[in-house]
Parts: C-alpha cells; structure tokens; sequence
C-alpha cells in the first residue's frame, strides 16, 4: 500500500541547530520532500536559540545537508524546494513574549507539529507558551528521548506535557522504533503461522538483544556521565525492542492495541533485585584500539571525571513472568567502543526432543532467527541441512535462509528511521510513538535495577576499547551454558 501523502502542516523544529536536527531531522525531512512526500503546503520553522541573521541560520543548515546527503542522493533543484519551506527565527524557549514571533510565522490552515529536539526540562515550558497563544487544539507535540532519568522525574515531564495536550496529540519518539527491520518485526511473527506458533517458552529457548556502539562518548561527558548506558540506552532502546520481541499478538494495528501488548511486557518482566543484581555485569573501556586507532579510555576523555563510576556498557539477564515466556532467559547488552557496530536480536530454537544423528554433531542441532537492525539491515534463519556429496553420509551443515534488505531490494531506498517517524507523525498515526505508561512502567523497572547496582557498591568492571567488553559478561551466558552469537 503506498504512502499517503500528508496534508499541509507546519513543523516548528525547537532546536534546530542543534546536532540532532542537523545531523538526522533535516536530511529525513530533505527525503521526504525528494520522495514527493510532502505537501506542496508545508512549511519548516528552524527556531534556536543561537542569536544570528536567519539567512546565515538557513546557510547552516543547506551546508549540513550537502555534508551528509550521498552524491546521488543531493538533487539541486529539490534543495532549493526544500530550503524554500525553511524560515528560521530565534528565540528563547522558555520566554512567554518569543512566541507572538512564532504565532506570527504560523500561516498554514493544517496541524501544528512542534518537535521538541531540546533538552526534556524545558518540554513543559514549550507546552504552556504554545497553549497561552492559542496554539494548543490542533497541535502533535514531539518529545525526543529521554523522558527523564528517572520514575519520578519522567513522571513529571508527562504531567506538564500532559496539562497542555491530550495523549493523543504527543508522540514520544525511539528512532530504534523506525527502522524498517524493526517494523518488520510485526510482519515476521503475526503474518507467518511459521513463527508465531513457535514463538513461546515451548518452542525457544532463550533469546540475545545486542546494540554494540563503536563509538565513545563523542564530546557528550556532561550528558553521558548524567546518564549512563542503562538511561541512554537501555531503559528505552533495548526494552522497546523487547517489548516487539516478547509481547502478545494486538487485536489490531492501531495504536494502542499494539501499546497495551507492549506495557503488558513491561509489567511481566522479573524485577532484578539486590539478590539478583549479580545478574548485571556494567562496564567502562579503558584504552585500546577502534577500528584501527588508539583512542582513549572513558576517564580520559576531554572534560573527563576521573573518579567517575558511570557505566558505558551494562549486560543482564531477565525473564519475563507470563505463559508465554516463562523460563526463557533474555540476554540485554548495550555498549560503547565495542568491537563492532552491531544491532541485533538472536531468537535460539530449542533442540529437537529425540536426536538421531552422529553425536560428534549434536551441537549444530540449534536453529537460530537473526534480526539485524545494522550495520545492514537482514533476517536470517538458520536452519540444518545435509552436506552435500557422495561421501559426506548424513554428515550435517547450518546455512542460513536469508533475506538481506540491501540486497534484495536493490532499487528501492531503505529509509532512515526519522524518515519514517516524521512522515508518521504528519500523517497522525501513533503506533511508532511510544505512550506515557511505558515509559512510566520502563523507568519503574530500570530504577528498581538500578538501586539494586548501587546497593553492591561495585565500581563498572573495565574492558578494552575495541573487545565485546568485561569478561564477566561472557560469563554471564556462558555460565548457563551458552555464548553470545556472533563475538569473534
């Protein structure tokens, strides 16, 4: 089914020349606009903070777009379409008197779209200026991530979005949950009796999410030391994943079907508590060597706190207490300057009940589904056939059945996931967005965890910039008798 192309909307871009708009909103909205997906009616209002000429602003932005836009992809007659819907204003977010410029700026008859692409404190200020000018009825407010750093401090993000807008009308956004792989997901399990008859604790035996960074903190420490790998990383982009993963089949595609399976996960999942907190391996790279250079450790990087006890990586296994799943472990692992970029989840088959070939073999006897979100985007199904010959005997191999999106769509364009998220948003749709109880109900989870890390008083155990991380972490599959897929 074809897109549909959007009415006319106005998007107010709060923090525009920040490095999340430069380096990912406006190429999306760019490939929007060379995909025809944009109405010829809508309008981009870049608003920042940054006092400047609003021509040199919009000169900001077009040179972003030529850095980061392919060759083939930098089609000049639609960069000046695009930069002609631009108009670029600077003002104070949480200054009442800086939004009649704004209002003023609105002229399209259709939705307001104000994202938020600004620090999650000053969401509320945004919410009560845009709903004192009148400009709250026909309004979709998105907020990046995070949504706080905690239960209660998410809590009262929410409550002052919520004083404003109607859940209805606010899109929380994990770009994670954009990916075409990820969207796949829903297709793989619910229109395949293949797999979803499969899909329990009598069928597989565990489950692997791994979202491997090669990067370090990137000039981020203020943010990062703050937050760490669980906030950054785990409380939203692995637990949404195993949400997708785990939950049960929505009665439809709407919205909030497949939000209330999502928030039944998250309230099934094993509380990971001090007696259980050895569970959880958190580490912090030292020294060593990515992708063919010296780089350095987490506590010397520029503005580095020497003292600091802020994991980079964090590795964990939980279970999720439902018919469905119980039993099952489920491996998370998310770190920085790990040996690879890698997003990716591994669901492991059980074996058959009987065995009956060479037992030399036996450990072959495993069929693996593999989901890469990147570096390129794939399903794989690993299944046991014969090898092939005269003098092989029943001698077996594992091959995977693959479909590699790169590959085998050669001439359609994967899109990036803010591609998606904002034709989404456009279109009203909500399903990619996620709801204010899952992130109340993911937070709940993570801080529990969290408390349970800080009653050890561990110091994150260190590992090499460039390795898979703390050995530790291999012991903690390894101890049930299993590796993580694909380390080498």
């Amino acid at each position: 089914m074809p897109a549909i192309i959007p009415e006319a909307v106005t998007l107010a871009l709060f923090g525009a020349q920040g490095d999340l708009a430069l380096r990912k909103l406006f190429p999306a909205l760019y490939q929007l606009d060379r995909a025809s997906l944009l109405h010829e009616g809508t309008r981009v209002l870049a608003l920042s903070r940054r006092v400047g000429d609003p021509q040199a602003h919009k000169a900001r932005i077009e040179q972003a777009l030529r850095q980061r836009l392919l060759r083939h992809e930098l089609d000049e007659r639609i960069l000046e379409r695009f930069c002609n819907r631009l108009d670029c204003l600077t003002m104070d977010f949480q200054c009442a008197t800086d939004y009649e410029a704004l209002k003023s700026k609105i002229t399209t008859q259709g939705p307001l779209i104000a994202y938020c692409a600004t620090p999650a404190k000053v969401f509320g200020a945004i919410c009560e200026h845009l709903a004192a000018h009148g400009l709250a009825e026909q309004t979709r407010i998105v907020l990046e991530k995070p949504i706080g750093h905690d239960l209660r401090s998410s809590q009262l993000i929410n409550e002052a979005v919520a004083r404003h807008f109607p859940e209805s009308q606010v899109y929380r956004i994990d770009h994670y949950l954009g990916k075409e792989t990820v969207q796949n997901l829903i297709a793989l399990r619910f229109a395949n009796s293949l797999f979803e008859t499969q899909w329990d604790q009598h069928h597989i035996s565990h489950v692997e999410i791994t979202v491997a960074e090669t990067v370090g903190i990137e000039g981020r420490w203020g943010y990062f030391d703050q937050a760490g790998q669980m906030r950054d990383m785990l409380q939203n982009h692995l637990l949404q994943l195993l949400c997708l993963i785990a939950m049960d089949p929505p009665s439809d595609l709407t919205a909030d079907s497949i939000r209330d399976e999502k928030v039944k996960v998250l309230k099934a999942l094993a509380p990971i508590t001090p007696e259980h907190a050895k569970q959880v391996i958190r580490g912090q790279y030292t020294a060593g060597f990515s992708q063919g250079k010296a780089v350095p450790g987490y506590l010397e990087e520029e503005q580095a706190n020497s003292n600091s006890t802020t994991e980079t990586f964090i590795a964990l296994r939980t279970e999720i207490r439902n018919w469905r799943w119980s039993g099952v472990p489920f491996y998370l692992r998310t770190g920085k300057r790990m040996a690879q970029k890698l997003s990716q989840i591994v669901i492991h088959f059980k074996e058959p009940p009987f065995y009956i070939f060479a037992p030399e073999q036996r450990s072959l006897i495993n069929n693996r589904l593999i989901i890469r979100l990147q570096p390129d985007e794939c399903i794989a199904l690993h299944v046991m056939t014969k090898e092939q010959g005269l003098d092989k005997g029943m001698q077996l191999r594992r091959g995977p059945l693959q479909l590699n999106f790169s590959e085998a769509y050669q001439s359609v364009r994967i899109p990036d996931a803010y591609e998606r998220l904002l034709l989404e948003v456009m279109q009203g749709n909500q399903n990619l967005f996620v709801r204010k109880d899952e992130v109340e109900y993911a937070w709940r989870w993570c801080d529990q965890l969290m408390a349970s890390c800080t009653c050890l008083g561990d110091r994150p155990k260190a590992y090499s910039a460039g390795s898979w991380g703390p050995m530790a972490s291999i012991a903690l599959i390894t101890q049930d008798g299993r590796s993580w897929y694909g380390d080498f």
